[in-house]
C-alpha cells in the first residue's frame, strides 16, 4: 500500500486540515499519517483559538514517520508562524521526500486568518523551494506573486512568476473565481487548464485541503504531476457537489460520496489494496 503523509494544522470540526486530509487518504486507497502542526479550535463558522505544536515536536513527528514507515508523498497545509515553517523545513530538507504537495493555507473558507501576515515572507524563503507542486488559491497567489489576478491570463502569468521562486510546478485555483472553476497548472515550462462546472453551494470547507490531499495521493499512486491533478479535480469536485449541510456555516466536502454509494466491495482484502 502506498503511503501519503499530512504535515498540517488539525479542525475540530472535521472537514478541513488533517483530518479532511486522512479522510481523503482513505478514498484514494493510500495509507495516510499525520504529523500536525498546530491545534485549531474551529467549525463551519468561525476559528475560534490555534494552538502550535513546538517546532521540536513538529520535527519529531516527521522524523518518526520516516524513520520506520517512510511516505510515497507528502501534502504540506497549513503552517500559522514563522517557527512552524522552520521546523517543517527542516524535517523536509532532511528526509527529502518525493512528490511534496504544498498547499499554502493563508485564510479558512469563513475568513478567519490562519497563517501570520508576517510569516508570508518566510514562507516564500523556505517552504516555496521545497513543494514539487505549489497549490495557491487566487488570494494566496496575489499575496505571493504580488499580482493582481482577475483573468486566466492573469492566472498564468501568477503561475509562472511563482514559479521563479522556487516550487517545481505551480497550479493557481480559480475557486475564488467567477464562471466555471478553472485551474492552471505550470510544470515544465508548459501552461494546463483544468475546468469544471461551479457548483451552487456554500459547502465548500476544507476542499483546498482536500484538492491537494488528493494530488498527493495520485502522485503516491504513480500518476504522472498532470494525471494526478486531472484525477484530483474530478474527485474534489464530486466531493463539492454532494457535499455536506452540517453546522451553520460552510459545510465540509463529501470525502466518501463513492463509498458511501456504493458500499464496501464484498471479498476485498486488504493485500488487494
Amino acid at each position: 500500500m502506498k503511503k501519503v503523509l499530512s504535515i498540517a494544522g488539525s479542525d475540530c470540526s472535521g472537514g478541513a486540515g488533517i483530518q479532511a486530509d486522512l479522510k481523503t487518504f482513505a478514498a484514494h486507497g493510500v495509507y495516510g499519517m499525520s504529523a500536525i502542526v498546530s491545534v485549531v479550535a474551529e467549525n463551519t463558522s468561525r476559528v475560534i483559538g490555534v494552538e502550535d505544536v513546538s517546532p521540536e515536536m513538529i520535527e519529531s513527528q516527521i522524523d518518526a514517520v520516516f524513520e520506520d514507515i517512510g511516505a510515497d508523498a507528502v501534502k504540506v497545509g497549513m503552517l500559522s508562524r514563522t517557527p512552524c515553517m522552520e521546523a517543517v523545513a527542516r524535517g523536509l530538507r532532511k528526509h527529502r521526500p518525493r512528490n511534496v504537495v504544498i498547499d499554502p493555507v493563508m485564510v479558512a473558507k469563513n475568513g478567519c486568518p490562519l497563517m501570520q501576515p508576517d510569516s508570508v515572507e518566510t514562507l516564500i524563503r523556505e517552504i516555496l523551494p521545497l513543494a514539487d507542486l505549489l497549490t495557491p488559491n487566487l488570494p494566496e497567489a496575489e499575496r505571493i506573486s504580488g499580482l493582481t489576478i482577475r483573468t486566466a491570463g492573469e492566472m498564468e502569468r501568477a503561475a509562472e512568476k511563482i514559479a521563479g521562486m522556487g516550487p517545481g510546478a505551480v497550479l493557481v485555483k480559480g475557486g475564488h473565481a467567477a464562471g466555471d472553476a478553472v485551474d492552471i497548472l505550470f510544470a515544465g515550462g508548459k501552461l494546463t487548464r483544468f475546468r469544471a462546472e461551479r457548483i451552487d453551494t456554500e459547502n465548500t470547507h476544507g476542499t483546498g485541503c482536500t484538492y491537494s490531499s488528493a494530488i498527493a495521493s495520485n502522485l503516491a499512486l504513480g500518476f504522472d504531476l498532470e494525471e494526478a491533478v486531472k484525477r484530483a479535480k474530478d474527485y474534489v469536485t464530486t466531493a463539492i457537489r454532494h457535499s455536506l449541510a452540517i453546522g451553520k456555516g460552510c459545510g465540509p466536502t463529501h470525502h466518501f460520496y463513492d463509498l458511501y454509494r456504493n458500499g464496501l466491495q464484498k471479498g476485498v482484502m486488504s493485500d488487494d489494496l
